[in-house]
């Protein structure tokens, strides 16, 4: 597979009825009702608020592979990928690399198991449960719906689908991750099972794919177990599980860019569990080698500016991403003051050489700050820094 001709084609071609990250079961209810044939699409249930969660299902193939996206209703781009890849299976069916995956696959996908969630731009679901935490105590109809779809289906392979916050880095000096992924553990020891290491080698795939577009920007989680989450109990029932993260691509708050890695993954997953069989000896070397994600960003970082009562020091602002009358606002916050030398600004401005005026003449408004720079792409002359007036 040419992954850089995929790119362009995704680029030209990926559905635009899909944009942004406020994405809720009305805007994908009209693409699920007009999938082409070949996608079977059939109703699994109803969330805590009555909306309906469905699964769409193609290929005949043996190997079952099953996904699912927005278990956290707030993150959206694996949704918008998977759109992407039902429209590129069908204008590619008549490949011999599609009907390939039709002939040895069984793919089934959920696009949205949470819709209350999506609707309120939400993690949690309309009870205010995590639904990557319901594994074990199934107290929530959405969680009851995907463990009776696996239970049915007794998948060969899961694709657990999400997306992750600005703050996550990887690397030194630390680079955004902008894709991040995980083979979860099994147990308390962490133990590199068999199923994990299948697990593992495909993650290992999709990264060498991706280190052709975002070199050094792939992140792998921590793998801690916990049994509550979803990916450690299916992994502990020796399905191989992957899970997907999308993060942010430098400037990209609408992650349309994630969206294209994303999709470019699931091509890549895709691909390598028809090729698995072909892998006698699997090795977890590769996928250790990935650089284990760390909280280390902040979408602004504003250095060395001289603060009234604190002195020269640093701030960190980051967004809050709120929900005010269906549109999505990213609405900046001060989130730390004080040495922020461990930390990368997405955005950074330096003060050091500047010459601030005096501490009487400056307006301490935050929004006017973030509102100049994103507008202009300058420093105002008046800054901002309101934090529970304590400046």
């Amino acid at each position: 597979m040419n992954y850089s001709s995929l790119k362009t084609w995704h680029n030209s071609h990926k559905v635009d009825a899909l944009y942004g990250r406020y994405i809720t079961i009305n805007k994908i209810q009209p693409l699920i009702d007009n999938l082409p044939s070949l996608f079977k699409v059939a109703l699994l249930g109803y969330s805590v608020e009555n909306r309906p969660i469905a699964k769409v299902t193609f290929g005949s193939g043996p190997i079952q592979v099953l996904g699912w996206s927005q278990m956290h209703g707030n993150e959206s781009t694996t949704t918008k990928a998977l759109f992407d890849l039902f429209k590129y299976i069908e204008d590619h069916k008549e490949t011999e690399f599609v009907s390939t995956l039709l002939e040895m696959c069984t793919f089934t996908f959920v696009p949205m198991l949470n819709p209350d969630g999506a609707e309120a731009y939400t993690r949690i679901n309309a009870n205010k449960v995590d639904l990557n935490r319901d594994a074990q105590d199934l107290s929530q109809p959405e969680s009851l719906i995907l463990k009776e779809l696996y239970t049915n289906i007794k998948p060969d392979y899961c694709l657990n689908l999400h997306g992750q916050r600005t703050i996550f880095g990887v690397g030194k000096p630390a680079k955004s991750a902008i894709i991040s992924f995980l083979s979860p553990s099994q147990d308390e020891l962490r133990t590199v099972t068999q199923s994990r290491k299948i697990g593992m080698h495909l993650i290992a795939d999709m990264n060498e794919m991706l280190q052709e577009f975002i070199p050094g920007c792939v992140g792998r989680y921590d793998d801690g177990f916990n049994i509550n989450c979803v990916g450690d109990t299916l992994q502990q029932k020796n399905i191989p599980t992957v899970l997907f993260e999308a993060g942010h691509f430098p400037g990209d708050y609408d992650r349309e860019e994630s969206r294209t890695l994303i999709f470019l993954s699931l091509i890549r997953i895709l691909e390598s569990v028809t090729m698995l069989k072909m892998h006698k000896n699997l090795s977890s070397n590769s996928y250790f080698s990935i650089p284990e994600n760390q909280k280390c960003f902040f979408d602004y970082i504003i250095r060395s500016i001289k603060l009234p009562k604190l002195g020269t020091t640093d701030v960190a602002i980051q967004f809050e991403e709120t929900l005010i009358n269906g549109i999505l606002n990213f609405i900046p916050k001060i989130n730390q003051i004080g040495d922020l030398k461990g930390f990368t600004g997405h955005v950074e401005y330096d003060f050091e050489d500047l010459d601030i005026l005096n501490a009487d003449q400056i307006s301490w408004d935050i929004g006017a700050i973030i509102e100049e720079i994103q507008t202009n792409k300058e420093l105002p002359t008046t800054f901002s820094l309101k934090r529970n007036n304590l400046l």
